[in-house]
């Protein structure tokens, strides 16, 4: 028969609510920032020529390809001296700095498709540098910063190591972290763990549902010119 109530204990019994908050805080503003630098540095990647542009370049790919696990103990210490652990923005930076590589990368490849004609055709017309950017260019790209939003969405919501490592306080875990507290040392409540990991799952599958169709739209649209 149908029951409720390992709903009603882990809601009312855990503090999932506030872990679910703090999920929603860090992503949704780890998200901004993702998507809206991931624009710009895609932008000015993809359509300017300079002098250090591949060391740059090679800079981003660089963050995609260390793992973040060799860097987790000097990042530790970082933020131990430096006063940022234990803070409501501390896994934000991190979120950020690891995800943009990838989100940078496919913008500038997504951008390559976009002919230079409708910048070019926008400056006749009066349009200046960032009006030219933000309402011509960046309404284009609509495709490709869903697909990013949703890939960095499950990045971020799903994200354990920073938020077990950096985050000391009960009151500023993230569901993932707060999970583990079902787990006790000689026993697991597996009832109750399994309700949160339905709750913690639902916005995820709530987002993939409403817009899966573009995450394959916008890793298509990237590779056809013209």
């Amino acid at each position: 028969h149908i029951d409720f109530s390992n709903y009603v204990s882990v809601l009312t019994g855990s503090k999932m609510f506030l872990w679910l908050r703090n999920s929603c805080l860090n992503t949704v503003i780890a998200l901004f920032f993702i998507i809206l630098f991931g624009f710009i540095i895609g932008y000015f990647l993809s359509r300017f020529h300079f002098r250090s542009k591949r060391a740059l370049s090679l800079f981003f790919l660089i963050g995609m390809v260390i793992p973040i696990h060799a860097l987790m103990v000097p990042i530790y210490i970082l933020f131990n001296r430096t006063g940022l652990l234990n803070h409501w923005f501390t896994l934000i930076i991190p979120y950020i700095s690891f995800n943009l590589p990838i989100a940078i990368f496919l913008v500038e490849s997504y951008i390559h498709s976009i002919p230079k004609e409708m910048e070019e055709a926008a400056t006749i017309d009066g349009c200046g540098f960032s009006r030219t950017l933000f309402s011509i260019i960046m309404p284009m790209c609509i495709p490709v910063l869903v697909t990013v939003g949703i890939i960095q969405f499950f990045a971020c919501w799903n994200e354990f190591s920073f938020a077990l490592v950096l985050i000391g306080k009960e009151n500023l875990m993230t569901v993932p972290v707060g999970l583990t507290l079902f787990k006790g040392q000689y026993s697991v409540d597996y009832p109750a763990m399994m309700c949160a990991m339905f709750l913690s799952i639902t916005p995820a599958i709530l987002l993939y549902a409403g817009f899966s169709k573009q995450i394959i739209k916008g890793m298509v649209a990237g590779a056809v010119k013209g």
